[in-house]
């Protein structure tokens, strides 16, 4: 029996049967990785073969007769793959531009909720808050800055504060539900790129991109900006572009 084993996107065999359980033995290999040999349809992880053991014993198994037009291409060194359900099919990373342009576009929905209270101002209340900006400009200490901001806060009405929490309430709740589905924001379904897992390629759970890859990002950006915006795209200059809430949550991002 020949084995193929896959981990990052990344190929390596063919193994006996002898040699796999042997590296599983020695925690050369992991369950999490993915193997594929003759009379499998399609990519499995180890775990789910040995049924969660260190020693894959398969049951009625064939040997494999060379060349098949379904074997992997054989070769001694790791080739890249794409693993999963098409194992020769290798996904293009999404272009550092397209995805700065994604999140350009995600930002800008933004943009209403800061209009929101604009829409709950009287006339004499606008001048005041044109005052109180123009002070804040000028402000020559950080405790005066603090004392007109709250002044600032304390103008807007209780109603446009639950309005502006609502319109977050109801972006966040599309935004996950995109991300959930599809792997796509709305800035991302626009520029036709998404979301997978970094090791093999597959729709990744609403915990991992939306609480870890986004919500957290959103407080940490809102409340250190813009230096962690900066750090966490240094990281997508890397060879796999993955920022630092890609490598916290172990995802990629794709052309579809």
């Amino acid at each position: 029996m020949q084995i193929y084993l896959a981990r990052d996107n990344q190929q390596a065999g063919p193994y006996t049967l002898e040699q796999l359980n042997q590296m599983l033995a020695s925690q050369q290999v992991m369950l999490t990785d993915l193997a594929w040999h003759q009379g499998m349809p399609e990519w499995k992880a180890l775990g789910e073969l040995t049924k969660g053991k260190l020693v894959y014993e398969p049951v009625g198994y064939t040997a494999p007769t060379p060349f098949l037009e379904k074997t992997p291409l054989q070769n001694s060194t790791m080739g890249k793959v794409q693993s999963g359900k098409k194992p020769t099919q290798n996904s293009e990373l999404a272009s550092i531009t397209t995805r700065i342009l994604a999140k350009i576009i995600d930002l800008l929905l933004w943009l209403p909720a800061a209009a929101i209270p604009s829409f709950f101002l009287k006339p004499d209340q606008f001048n005041q808050l044109s005052d109180i900006q123009q002070k804040m400009q000028s402000a020559d200490t950080s405790t005066q800055a603090v004392q007109l901001q709250q002044e600032l806060f304390t103008l807007i009405p209780i109603e446009a504060w639950q309005a502006m929490f609502v319109y977050i309430i109801i972006m966040l709740g599309i935004q996950a539900f995109m991300l959930a589905k599809s792997g796509q924001s709305i800035g991302k379904k626009l520029t036709k790129i998404k979301i997978v897992d970094a090791e093999n390629g597959e729709k990744v759970s609403l915990m991992r991109v939306f609480t870890l890859r986004s919500f957290i990002f959103i407080i940490l950006n809102m409340l250190f900006m813009p230096l962690i915006t900066i750090i966490d795209h240094v990281f997508a200059l890397s060879e796999k572009r993955q920022t630092l809430h890609d490598k916290l949550a172990k995802t990629k991002v794709i052309k579809q």
